[in-house]
C-alpha cells in the first residue's frame, strides 16, 4: 500500500508536536509540576524531593513539622545502626518476644509468632521496615532505649524527628504534647530528605551501615504508594506511615540518571479509606513517576487524585468484605471466592448484583454498587440487624462477693509473713509457673551467702565473657572484658535485671566450686548450687536450669515457693540494701583499657511508693509478667508474690491491692 505525500506529511506534524510538547514539559521546572498537583490535595501536604547528583530540588513547606505515622521507623533504624558502630549493641543481640510485645497493626510478629520467640536485632529492624511490623518496631526501641532516636537526630541537626511512645502505647510518651499533636513520631519534609541524602552518602554511622540500611529500605514490602506508578525497574528504597488521617511515604528512587531522595507528608486527609487508591495513595504514585520522568523521560500530567472505585486487581480487607457481601445477595445464584484479591471470579459476581440490581454492568464497584449492597459483611458470620441486635437480652454472671481477698488478674499469689516466712494466703500457691527472672533472686542470694562467710568477695574484680555478654535479653550492658567488682554487679543483677550479669556471677562464683583439675563448666556449678539451696529452703516445686529465668525446659517454680526465697533474700542486709535502690551508677573498666560509665534503673516501680522495699520484678513470654515483693506498712511486713499476670501494669495493680488486703486482714 502507498502512501500519500499528504499522510505523510500530516504524520510528520503530529511527531513534531508531540515532541515539542515533550520539550516543553522537559523544560517545566519541578516546582511548576508538582505544586499544582500538590494544591488539588484534599488535605494538608508537604514535600521536599532532591537530585543526589545534580542538587536540583524542589520544597514545599519542608520545615512545617508534621505527623509520621511509621515512617519514624526510619530514623530508629539508623538510631539503631549508630549504636551498634558505638559498640552499645549487636547486631545478633537477642530480641526475645513476650506476650506483653505484641501489639496490634502491621506485621508478623503479633499474629504469626509465639511468645517465647527469639530472634536478632538485624532480623527485628528488617521485619519494622520491610513489613512496617509494629511488634519489632518497640523491641528495637526497647534495645536502643525510646529517646535515644531524638536524640540522635537532633545531633545530626534534625531537631524536629523524634519518636514519641513505643507503638500502641501512648501512655509511655516522653513528648507528651508532640503526642497529642502528631501521634507516634513527628518530623519534616527537609529532615527526611536531608537524613536520606546522608544515608546515600555514607555519612551517617560507616559506609557498611548505609549500604545495609538501604538494603532494608529496598525490601520494603508496600508497593501501594510512591512505587505504585514507576516503571517496574525503578528501585525504591523507602519507608511509608499510614495511620487514620495521616499518610507519608518518604526514600531514595534510584533511576537511570541518577538517583532521588524524595519525602511526601500528609495529614488532615479527606479520604481515610484503606483501599489501595486512597487518594493520598493516587497521589503519591503520580508524585513519585512525575518526579521519575522530569529527571529521566518526559511523562503526563493528569487531572487532580481522586479515589477510584474497587475494580480488578485490588486486594485487602475491603475486598474480602465485598465478597462476603455478594455472598449474601447471590446465595443460590453464584459463589465468590473470600480470598481479599478482586480477580475475575469477584468482577463476575459483581456484574451479576448489578445485573440483579438493573445497575449498569461494569464488573466494577462504583458509589451506585456500593449503595446497593448496604451494609458490608465484615466478618465471617454475618451480623444481625443493629435493631436485632439491640433487642437482644444477655445474661449476668451472679455478682461478686463481697467478702474474700480481692480479684486480680495474675494466674497464682502468695503472701507470706515478712517477720517469719510463714505462709498467710494463697490462691494457686503450688501450680507450677515459670519464674522468669524472680529466678535472679536465687543468683543473688548465693553470692551474699558467700559475702557473709568472706565479705572480701564483695571487691573481687570480675572479668566479663563473652558468654556472659552476649547474653540475650535485659541486660546490665556488659561487654566482653568489662573489669566489675562482685558487690557493684550485684546492682547490676538486680535492678535492670541484668541477664548477663548473672552468668557473669554464675561463673565466677561457679569457679569458686571446681575441684582442681575438673572439666565441669562452672556455670553448670552454680546452677547446681541453686538448686541445692532451693531444696534447703524447702522450694520442694522449683528447679532451675539457669540463672537468669530465660524460658528452659523444667525451669520452673510456684509462687508459694518465692515467698521462701524472698523471705530468705529479705533476711540479708546486704540484698535488703540493693533490692531497694532505686538506680545505681557504675564506672566498669575494660580490660582493653578504657572506661564507661552506666546507669542501672530498679525495674520495680513499688519502690517509688512508701512502704515498699524490695525484691525482684520478671517477664517471659510463658511466664508472663511476675514480682516478688515486699513492703510493710503498721510495722507489718509481708512478702507478696504475683505469678502468671497479663501484664506490667496489672502486677502492680494485684499486688498493691493484694497487700491492702492482707494488712486490713491482719489486723482484724
Amino acid at each position: 500500500m502507498r502512501i500519500r505525500p499528504v499522510a505523510v506529511m500530516g504524520l510528520l506534524a503530529v511527531v513534531m508536536n508531540i515532541t515539542q510538547a515533550a520539550e516543553t514539559e522537559q523544560k517545566m521546572s519541578l516546582a511548576e509540576l508538582l505544586t499544582p498537583m500538590l494544591d488539588q490535595h484534599r488535605g494538608v501536604v508537604t514535600a521536599a524531593v532532591k537530585h543526589l547528583e545534580t542538587g536540583e530540588s524542589f520544597v514545599r513547606e519542608g520545615d512545617k513539622p508534621m505527623p509520621t505515622a511509621s515512617l519514624i521507623k526510619l530514623p530508629l533504624m539508623v538510631t539503631a545502626y549508630q549504636q551498634v558502630a558505638d559498640g552499645k549493641l549487636s547486631l545478633d543481640d537477642r530480641c526475645v518476644l513476650t506476650k506483653e510485645d505484641q501489639v496490634p497493626g502491621s506485621g508478623v510478629l503479633t499474629t504469626h509468632f509465639t511468645p517465647g520467640a527469639d530472634i536478632s536485632l538485624r532480623d527485628a529492624i528488617e521485619l519494622m521496615i520491610a513489613y512496617s511490623d509494629n511488634t519489632a518496631t518497640n523491641l528495637v526501641s526497647q534495645k536502643t532505649g525510646l529517646g535515644a532516636t531524638a536524640a540522635f537526630m537532633k545531633k545530626l541537626g534534625l531537631p524536629n524527628t523524634k519518636l514519641h511512645s513505643f507503638v500502641y502505647k501512648p501512655e509511655t510518651t516522653i513528648f507528651p504534647e508532640r503526642s497529642k499533636q502528631f501521634g507516634l513520631g513527628s518530623t519534616t519534609a527537609n529532615e527526611m530528605v536531608k537524613l536520606l541524602e546522608m544515608i546515600h552518602a555514607n555519612k551517617v554511622v560507616d559506609a557498611k551501615a548505609c549500604e545495609q540500611m538501604t538494603g532494608h529500605l529496598l525490601r520494603n514490602e508496600d508497593r501501594e504508594m510512591t512505587p505504585r506508578d514507576l516503571p517496574t525497574d525503578a528501585r525504591v528504597a523507602h519507608k511509608t506511615g499510614a495511620v487514620s488521617t495521616t499518610r507519608t511515604d518518604a526514600g531514595i528512587i534510584f533511576t537511570p540518571k541518577g538517583p532521588i531522595a524524595f519525602a511526601i507528608l500528609t495529614t488532615e486527609n479527606a479520604d481515610n479509606s484503606w483501599t489501595a487508591d486512597n487518594e493520598s495513595h493516587v497521589l503519591f504514585g503520580r508524585f513519585a513517576r512525575t518526579i521519575y520522568d522530569h529527571f529521566n523521560k518526559p511523562g503526563e500530567i493528569t487531572g487532580p487524585p481522586v479515589a477510584r472505585v474497587l475494580a480488578m486487581g485490588a486486594d485487602g480487607d475491603l475486598v474480602t468484605a465485598l465478597q462476603r457481601t455478594l455472598n449474601t445477595h447471590l446465595k443460590g445464584v453464584f459463589d465468590v471466592g473470600v480470598d481479599g484479591d478482586f480477580g475475575p471470579n469477584t468482577e463476575t459476581g459483581v456484574k451479576k448484583f448489578q445485573e440483579l440490581k438493573k445497575l449498569p454492568i461494569t464488573g466494577q464497584v462504583d458509589a451506585a454498587t456500593w449503595k446497593a449492597l448496604g451494609p458490608l459483611v465484615t466478618q465471617a458470620e454475618p451480623v444481625d440487624a443493629p435493631d436485632v441486635v439491640n433487642a437482644q437480652l444477655l445474661e449476668k454472671n451472679p455478682a461478686d462477693q463481697l467478702i474474700g481477698p480481692p480479684i486480680v488478674a495474675c494466674a497464682a499469689y502468695a503472701i507470706a509473713d515478712g517477720r517469719t516466712g510463714k505462709l498467710l494466703f494463697e490462691q494457686n500457691g503450688d501450680a507450677i509457673r515459670e519464674p522468669a527472672s524472680i529466678t535472679k533472686i536465687m543468683t543473688a542470694l548465693l553470692v551474699a551467702q558467700a559475702a557473709e562467710k568472706d565479705p572480701r568477695v564483695l571487691e573481687e574484680t570480675l572479668i566479663a565473657s563473652a558468654r556472659a555478654a552476649n547474653t540475650s535479653g535485659s541486660t546490665a550492658e556488659l561487654k566482653p572484658g568489662d573489669k566489675v567488682p562482685v558487690g557493684e554487679l550485684l546492682y547490676g543483677l538486680m535492678l535492670p535485671s541484668g541477664n548477663d550479669a548473672s552468668v557473669a556471677l554464675g561463673e565466677h562464683f561457679g569457679a569458686k566450686l571446681k575441684p582442681a583439675d575438673s572439666k565441669d563448666d562452672p556455670l553448670e556449678l552454680f546452677v547446681a548450687a541453686m538448686n541445692a539451696e532451693a531444696q534447703s529452703l524447702g522450694m520442694k516445686n522449683t528447679v532451675y536450669k539457669n540463672t537468669h529465668g530465660l524460658p528452659a525446659e523444667g525451669h520452673v517454680t510456684t509462687a508459694a515457693d518465692m515467698t521462701k526465697l524472698g523471705f530468705a533474700a529479705m533476711q540479708s542486709p546486704l540484698l535488703r540494701k540493693v533490692v531497694s535502690t532505686r538506680q545505681r551508677g557504675a564506672q566498669l573498666d575494660s580490660v582493653d583499657g578504657y572506661q564507661r560509665r552506666v546507669l542501672w534503673k530498679n525495674t520495680n516501680v513499688l519502690l517509688g511508693i512508701e512502704g515498699f522495699n524490695g525484691v525482684k520484678t520478671g517477664t517471659t513470654g510463658g511466664a508472663g509478667a511476675c514480682l516478688v515483693a515486699s513492703g510493710t506498712r503498721n510495722d507489718q511486713p509481708l512478702i507478696v508474690v504475683v505469678l502468671g499476670a497479663p501484664s506490667t501494669e496489672s502486677r502492680y495493680v494485684d499486688s498493691r491491692n493484694l497487700f491492702r488486703w492482707a494488712w486490713n486482714e491482719l489486723k482484724k
